[in-house]
C-alpha cells in the first residue's frame, strides 16, 4: 500500500521546483496522488477495509488543501501539476 523509498526519489526528482527540493506543493502532491492511486488499487479487492479508507479520505483531503494553496500561489503551476499528474478538477 505505501511507496518504496526508489519511487518516492523518483517522484521527488520529477516535480522538484530546484535541487535538494523535497518539501515543496508540487512534491507533496505527487506523492500523495502515488499513495492515493496504490490504496485506490487496494480497494479493489478489499472492499471492506473502512480502516485505510479513513486513511485515503485524509489524504485526499490533504491533497485538496495543498492544491488550494498551490492554486492561490500562482495559478499556471497549478494547470501545469494537475496536467502532469492526471488529476481532474
Amino acid at each position: 500500500m505505501s511507496i518504496t523509498p526508489e519511487r518516492k526519489l523518483e517522484l521527488v526528482k520529477e516535480y522538484a521546483t530546484k535541487d535538494g527540493d523535497t518539501g515543496s506543493p508540487e512534491v507533496q502532491v505527487a506523492i500523495l496522488t502515488e499513495r492515493i492511486t496504490n490504496l485506490t488499487e487496494h480497494f479493489k479487492t478489499h472492499a471492506k477495509d473502512n480502516h485505510s479508507r479513513r486513511g485515503l479520505l485524509k489524504m485526499v483531503s490533504q491533497r485538496r488543501r495543498l492544491l488550494d494553496y498551490v492554486r492561490a500561489i500562482n495559478d499556471d503551476r497549478y494547470k501545469d501539476l494537475i496536467k502532469r499528474l492526471g488529476i481532474r478538477r
